[in-house]
């Protein structure tokens, strides 16, 4: 399987074009990354305040389409980051086998901070690796008392938002750095 990773949230307008879009931006599109809803807003875009964030930080926001989840686009992909655990829960019903490569992306940058990786593989071969060595820490993580849902701002004030997002935003800068050693954190806020 090539590496690639689907991100899910909702209605795949707000916390799952985030996550995509910022991965992207931080992995240089060495990966492909892609976003889907449980209960999509099919064909809407990002939403307007994640948006205004996500241009801010210079992740490309044109183009997006929200789409609906499918069990197709599970199966495709080496590892599936979800917004919440209801999601997670989504994604392993949808497809049983997904349960060892499904992490929200907080337990994912949990995860992740303790597995290294040999500094000769490329970006691609650490995404598809990923999953099975943060799969392999998850028994030494029970009972651990972080946060593992992203709030869903959607149709709340800008507060709601700018909040997820720095969340989003956080968590995608740690789970890069895992993924790209050398990379230099950058980060704009408003």
């Amino acid at each position: 399987m090539t590496a690639s990773v689907l991100v899910v949230c909702t209605g795949n307008i707000c916390r799952s074009p985030a996550i995509e879009r910022l991965l992207r931006l931080h992995l240089d599109n060495q990966v492909p990354v892609e976003s889907a809803g449980t209960h999509a807003l099919v064909g809407y875009p990002i939403d307007d305040p994640m948006a205004d964030y996500l241009a801010a930080a210079g992740a490309d926001v044109d183009g997006f389409i929200a789409r609906q989840l499918r069990p197709d686009m599970i199966a495709r992909s080496s590892i599936v980051v979800v917004a919440a655990r209801e999601h997670r829960s989504s994604v392993v019903r949808l497809v049983p086998g997904a349960v060892h490569r499904t992490f929200t992306l907080l337990e994912l940058v949990r995860l992740s901070s303790t597995v290294s990786a040999p500094p000769t593989e490329s970006i691609a071969q650490r995404v598809s690796a990923l999953a099975g060595r943060a799969a392999a820490q998850r028994s030494r993580h029970l009972g651990h008392r972080d946060p593992d849902d992203i709030e869903d701002p959607y149709g709340r004030r800008r507060a709601a938002y700018r909040k997820s997002y720095r969340v989003i935003e956080d968590a995608v800068t740690a789970l890069a750095t895992t993924l790209r050693p050398n990379l230099a954190p950058t980060r704009r806020r408003r």
